[in-house]
């Protein structure tokens, strides 16, 4: 993106927009996260409490992302409907109160039930923030934007271990079960964030009152003029109804949503299995790794992926260019993962799974950019809510995956060798796409120019 060409008003605007919403959609972010992830650590003392097994334990751990893949999409056209600011509120609400429930159960099957309600609950939040930030920042801004965000992720795997295992320990202290105390401390900032959403969140600009006149005015005037070059090839005339079938029947859409499946298995392998991976060491190598050195270790990618992903965002805004960028951070993940498992020495490992963090995480970042190039309204809500639902599906199949494989082999060589190929075929696929969605253009340019030449 060329500065030159900005001018003051832009400048002071999307500065403006940017420091009132980025920051607390961030720590809503970390909420969320915090919540989804926390049953690792609880499962230290949870599991032998209750007497759940590893099965019953990844059941548990896997059904949130059924329940969330059943509700995404109507959650989005929800939210579409009753606007961002009660939405998110609602969702945040209710996965709080959820979250903190799973505090007061004694049984597996409560355990699996809650962990499936937490999932419906949450469904909605990552693509509903996703299609928000589209109505406030113009599309050359956006992969910064959603990088921004994006870094509560990071952020949470980073603070998570500290602030989970530390509850535990306060509460084994103080003669309340630690992890008890864990879900449930964790569970009510989000039902307070979520009561803050409704007086600090703002749906659209045109209700922005903390904008100048001037500000406001230029905001909407630019994303309208966006909407409308959209709108260009759309019937106005058809029924909302319609459009929803539209999207479904798109398959733009579901390679998409396949491109999404792909990435994603390299970051919900690594939430999952880093930390074991870093264990096995003891068994592969002999090297003896305590529980506080693996957290430290587990975070160093994150802490890396935090950084790589807000630079290569803000270069993939630079040139105005996604496909690529995105397919080059997915593609060079891959190959950083494979690589190292062959060298198959601790440093290599280690480095292989930084680099597997900056790429998947930069990779996911300048995707979500591309949905709203071609979505727009109700469509965007829905095919935004079907990306991400399909996409969050490798949460489930990705660690249920890993660990079957580690499990036949005894190594996570082969686990991961499989990762690897699911992140290579996200990135392969953004190539696809890319050229897809470049003839598409090219036969919209000649259409128009034979047009020209009848008329």
């Amino acid at each position: 993106m060329d500065n030159t060409h900005i001018s003051a008003l832009e400048e002071q605007t999307v500065k403006r927009v940017t420091k009132r919403i980025i920051p607390f959609l961030v720590i809503l972010f970390i909420m969320a996260f915090l919540d989804r992830t926390n049953i690792g650590f609880a499962a230290l003392h949870m599991n032998e409490a209750l007497g759940i097994t590893q099965t019953i334990f990844g059941l548990g751990a896997g059904i949130f992302f059924l329940g969330y893949f059943i509700a995404e999409v109507p959650s989005n056209v929800l939210l579409h409907k009753f606007g961002a600011r009660i939405w998110i509120a609602r969702i945040m609400i209710t996965w709080g109160i959820i979250a903190a429930f799973m505090g007061f159960i004694t049984t597996g099957t409560q355990f699996i039930v809650l962990r499936f309600l937490l999932g419906i609950a949450e469904a909605g939040f990552f693509p509903g923030v996703i299609f928000y930030l589209t109505l406030w920042f113009p599309a050359r801004y956006r992969a910064r934007v959603f990088a921004s965000f994006y870094l509560g992720l990071p952020i949470a795997q980073i603070i998570g271990a500290p602030v989970s295992v530390g509850l535990m320990q306060w509460g084994d202290s103080i003669g309340y079960e630690g992890w008890r105390l864990m879900y449930i401390l964790e569970g009510i900032p989000s039902v307070i964030l979520g009561l803050i959403c409704l007086k600090y969140l703002t749906n659209t600009p045109k209700e922005a009152t903390w904008l100048s006149a001037e500000q406001r005015q230029w905001l909407m005037t630019t994303l309208e003029r966006e909407e409308q070059e959209k709108l260009k090839s759309e019937d106005v005339n058809v029924s909302k109804s319609t459009i929803i079938k539209q999207v479904f029947k798109n398959p733009l859409v579901w390679i998409m949503a396949l491109i999404y499946f792909g990435i994603t298995s390299g970051s919900n392998a690594m939430f999952f299995f880093l930390p074991s991976v870093l264990e096995s060491f003891r068994n592969t190598f002999g090297m003896e790794i305590s529980l506080m050195q693996n957290g430290l270790l587990t975070a160093i990618p994150y802490a890396f992926a935090a950084v790589g992903m807000i630079l290569w965002s803000r270069r993939s805004d630079k040139k105005q260019e996604r496909y690529h960028h995105g397919a080059f951070a997915a593609i060079m993940a891959a190959s950083a993962i494979a690589i190292a498992l062959i060298v198959n020495e601790p440093w290599a490992i280690i480095v292989g799974f930084i680099f597997l963090a900056i790429g998947v995480f930069s990779a996911i970042n300048i995707f979500w950019t591309i949905p709203g190039q071609t979505l727009t309204g109700i469509g965007a809500a829905t095919g935004i809510g079907i990306i991400n639902s399909v996409g969050n599906l490798s949460g489930f199949s990705g660690p249920y995956l890993t660990g079957y494989l580690y499990t036949s082999t005894g190594t996570y060589t082969v686990a991961f060798m499989v990762i690897a190929g699911f992140v290579a075929m996200g990135g392969l696929g953004l190539i696809l796409l890319g050229r897809l969605k470049a003839r598409s253009i090219r036969a919209e340019k000649n259409a128009i120019s034979s047009q020209s030449v009848t008329e």
